[in-house]
């Protein structure tokens, strides 16, 4: 049986529409969580991914991130390994939450496009906020010579002198 078109999203649906100012941040997130919404709203809005659609996922993604920074705040206090009244060793229980929520975490990574593979189906070339350099170029410079002097915008010349290791 064939399976039938991957659906995509209209022009103008609530899934495509860019939004034209930075989201405000939930009120309900806690302090770690807002400032890794602080950290990844900007960038994420810059690149286009952010559309009013993926407000609550990236809300999601960064209560997920400050459970896993307390998790592991945690876990540096106490062992991972407990032993229960009855003497069995189990493992603790803030290693468990620290796993789901890096568990949790990864989905909501490849579902913004802060992932590797999630920018190449994303189509996007590089991170956000990638370097704006995109040519560096060789170049032997002779005395006398003024070529330095046409430098075109996004590209780096290293002349002879410079390229000494």
């Amino acid at each position: 049986m064939r399976r039938g078109r991957k659906p995509y999203a209209q022009p103008g649906s609530l899934a495509t529409t860019s939004l034209k100012a930075l989201p405000r941040c939930p009120s309900h997130l806690n302090d770690v969580a807002y400032k890794e919404w602080r950290r990844l709203a900007t960038p994420l809005h810059e690149a286009g991914i952010l559309t009013l659609a993926d407000r609550s996922v990236l809300a999601a993604y960064c209560q997920a991130y400050a459970r896993w920074v307390e998790a592991e705040e945690k876990l540096a206090e106490t062992p991972s390994l407990l032993k229960t009244p009855s003497g069995y060793v189990q493992q603790s229980p803030w290693l468990a939450v620290a796993n789901k929520q890096m568990e949790l975490m990864g989905r909501f990574m490849a579902e913004l496009g802060l992932t590797p593979a999630a920018r190449s189906r994303l189509g996007l070339e590089s991170a956000p906020n990638a370097d704006p350099i995109t040519k560096i170029e060789l170049v032997t410079v002779f005395p006398g010579d003024r070529s330095d002097q046409d430098q075109k915008p996004g590209v780096i010349r290293i002349d002879e002198d410079s390229a000494r290791l």
